[in-house]
């Protein structure tokens, strides 16, 4: 089961307060919780797209998904039940366009082969570690999947979608892991999308898990299997803001390739293929992105 990491999970002050000013870098605003009221107080008031509350308890934690469904609230969970911490992604104009319009994107291409009766839009419904009712649980921004394979209520998809716009890239990195590792590897690709305003950049990456191998001839004092799975980055990309009148945007390693048989659960067939995004399209992306900055 995924966890966040231990500096994370201790972070945080004694009691509950509002996070305020600009924070660094992997330094999420933290909170302890105490009440459901006071922690609703304190999400009005966060400034970006992510809250990190601790010394959350299961029961805790049911207590807060019944009052945001009551008060309609579209705030999304991730909750690690072994460290007892809950982030919280507050969607901004600019985190929804960073994976709403990159799935978009994605649905054009499966239209254009002549697949989208195959596959099924699943968005962002709350999914919780199989065989645990009081233990992690996680919602997506976008998510897809292959139809029939995936079609069903406690069916996984096979591609998510994580955006941040204050929250981190490690972060984003740990919403990977544990969608990889909660679905018992039926997610098949992660994508991230991270806006970095002072670089006045978007940061892509492309997250798939392959099976580890031990060296021949390596001694090691613990027993790894050949077949665990582990996450790889196949592809990082970065598109740039060029400061001009109008502004520009500049690509960095090419375009973003999903892999069709990872989606898809097989092979392609005639006319199908991998799905890539070019480098016009990405600057489309970006440029749409930075319409709502």
């Amino acid at each position: 089961m995924a966890s966040l990491p231990t500096s994370a999970a201790t972070s945080a002050p004694t009691s509950i307060m509002t996070p305020s000013g600009p924070t660094p870098p992997d330094d999420e605003p933290t909170i302890r919780y105490t009440r459901v009221d006071e922690l609703f107080q304190v999400l009005n008031r966060v400034p970006g797209d992510v809250l990190i509350v601790t010394h959350v308890r299961p029961r805790n934690f049911s207590t807060m998904e019944r009052e945001r469904d009551s008060r309609r609230r579209r705030f999304r969970f991730r909750y690690y039940a072994s460290s007892q911490v809950l982030v919280i992604t507050l969607p901004t104009w600019v985190h929804e366009q960073l994976h709403a319009h990159l799935y978009w994107h994605f649905m054009q291409k499966l239209v254009r082969i002549g697949v989208e009766d195959s596959w099924v839009s699943i968005g962002s419904p709350t999914y919780r570690t199989p065989g645990h009712p009081s233990g992690d649980v996680g919602e997506s921004d976008s998510s897809g999947g292959p139809e029939p394979e995936r079609l069903g209520p406690n069916e996984w998809p096979t591609l998510v979608i994580e955006a941040g716009d204050s929250k981190s890239l490690n972060l984003l990195r740990q919403d990977m892991r544990w969608w990889f590792d909660a679905s018992n590897h039926k997610v098949k690709i992660v994508l991230l999308a991270k806006f970095d305003r002072s670089r006045r950049e978007i940061r892509l990456e492309n997250w798939e898990e392959e099976a580890q191998v031990v060296r021949p001839g390596a001694t090691t004092t613990r027993s790894v299997a050949a077949n665990t799975l582990a996450p790889v980055l196949r592809q990082s990309i970065t598109i740039t803001q060029n400061a001009a009148s109008p502004p520009s945007y500049n690509v960095v390693r090419g375009a973003l390739v999903l892999s069709f048989r990872l989606l898809f659960l097989k092979d392609p067939g005639p006319g199908e293929g991998d799905f890539a995004f070019s480098i016009p399209e990405l600057r489309v992306y970006a440029e749409r992105v930075w319409s709502v900055v």
